[in-house]
């Protein structure tokens, strides 16, 4: 059997985009995959079907809430839950199709099962032994576990964000146990579709880690559609009878026990690496406290010849992260400089509106002690936002008040997913908020507010 230059094990967006790369760069490249199709978490059961269920369910708020008000009359809309579960699934089909042709293209050659190291260049599939000289570890994350819950995907009582993309029907009554990103998207899905939505979240706040002006008008605006919020909540079970549940939790501030009864309990607490069966506590590997592999600058584990990237090592856990060190750890495999500047990792919530951030927040600006200034605007001054009835965010800029250089910023509002990379590139490059304020930007666009909060830094926002 020939050598490997390369095997990449998992075939999420690290593994990959990880085993393209090397492939585009000359390698001989192996990925294993367990599951039946590519695309690892993101693409099968999470970012890809979450994403479909979410444009569907805005849609419907759309034909129920703002077709009338645009003369589109008489557009009565009902859900048919089975046909919108076909559209779910055919868009994860074509997306993992699309990176099955591709490996193909790239001549990288699947091997199907699950993997465990032997040794430094010793992948073992089964009852076959491969070799090679680099390994990746690519295996991502699972939904973390929350003690006093049991989760059961199959029961569809009790789920976590897996379970909750295949729920049989839609649930009239919904408890979300988290109030992060996965929690709030799939929360906003259900109540779109009809169900009696309720955040319980132990913090009291939304959203942790994120902007604080932010997380108080996301909170608002989810409010406003429909959603209910127990903060400072400590949940202790969650009990199921007859397929209902019944959540029982504690509010911090006065230990006072409360119950809330639910059809459908979704559990999104967060993720955890998934290192499982690949035999790293034999080998050596240093690991973190928290269970993630510990690498160093270059993904290198303790291990010579072994990498980590993505979900398994420390850092955000968003598929783009992975993404852009798999193709930095295929540079450093192939006897490049890969490199990941991890200030400039944007990161995105899909509700409606959405929420994207990049860089440092107000309140971690201020902690590092240095001096800033801030630059705001609301959509509600921006033509293009209004048109859409979106003008309830609003984009905000944080930049050095010495420098001007841009530090970060954070917009909630229509397609701030899209509107983020505009300053993602400007501080790439080490760019002023003055050069942003004067660059030219179409009208009438959204992007607009993005050019004011940069004015607002400076002399004023022109439209507010």
């Amino acid at each position: 059997m020939s050598t490997y230059d390369l095997i990449v094990i998992g075939a999420g967006p690290g593994g990959y985009v990880c085993a393209i790369r090397a492939a585009q760069l000359g390698l001989k490249v192996a990925c294993v995959e367990g599951r039946e199709t590519l695309g690892g978490t993101c693409l099968n059961v999470g970012c890809i079907p979450s994403k479909a269920l979410l444009h569907a369910s805005h849609m419907l708020h759309e034909s129920h809430e703002n077709f009338a008000k645009m003369g589109l009359m008489n557009a009565h809309v009902d859900v048919d839950w089975s046909q919108m579960q076909s559209y779910k699934a055919e868009t994860v089909g074509t997306n993992t199709k699309g990176i099955e042709f591709l490996f193909k293209k790239n001549k990288i050659d699947w091997i199907k099962g699950w993997a465990e190291i032997e040794g430094a260049g010793k992948v073992k599939v089964g009852d076959t032994t491969y070799e090679t000289r680099n390994i990746v570890i690519a295996t991502g994350s699972e939904p973390s576990a929350l003690k006093g819950v049991e989760v059961d995907n199959a029961g569809g009582v009790v789920v976590d964000s897996t379970g909750a993309l295949v729920l049989p029907n839609i649930p009239k009554s919904m408890v979300v146990i988290g109030a992060g990103v996965i929690g709030l998207e799939l929360g906003s899905v259900y109540a779109r579709l009809g169900a009696e939505v309720t955040v319980v979240e132990f913090l009291d706040f939304i959203t942790p880690g994120m902007d604080g002006e932010v997380q108080k008008q996301f909170q608002k605006i989810l409010t406003k559609q429909g959603l209910k919020f127990v903060l400072g909540a400590a949940v202790s079970g969650v009990t199921t009878d007859n397929g209902t549940a019944k959540v029982t939790y504690k509010l911090r501030k006065d230990d006072s026990e409360h119950v809330i009864d639910a059809d459908c309990v979704l559990v999104a607490t967060g993720r955890r690496p998934y290192v499982a069966g690949l035999g790293l506590d034999k080998l050596g590997v240093e690991m973190t406290e928290r269970g993630f592999v510990k690498v160093n600058d270059h993904w290198q584990t303790s291990v010579k010849g072994i990498y980590a990237i993505g979900d398994a090592v420390p850092g955000p856990m968003l598929a783009h992260k992975a993404e852009d060190e798999g193709m930095a750890v295929a540079e450093v495999v192939a006897g490049k400089h890969g490199h990941v500047n991890y200030n400039v990792i944007p990161g995105v919530i899909y509700t409606t509106p959405e929420v994207a951030s990049v860089g440092l927040t107000e309140e971690a600006a201020k902690d590092s002690g240095r001096k800033i200034k801030v630059g705001k605007f609301p959509f509600m001054g921006n033509a293009r936002a209004k048109a859409l009835f979106q003008a309830d965010g609003f984009v905000k800029m944080i930049v050095d008040a010495e420098t001007d250089r841009v530090l970060g910023c954070h917009i909630i509002g229509p397609n701030a997913g899209e509107m983020i990379h505009e300053v993602c590139v400007a501080m790439e490059f080490g760019a002023a908020a003055e050069d942003i304020a004067l660059t030219c930007h179409a009208h009438p666009t959204c992007s607009e507010a993005v050019r004011e909060a940069a004015l607002a830094c400076g002399s004023g926002a022109i439209h507010v």
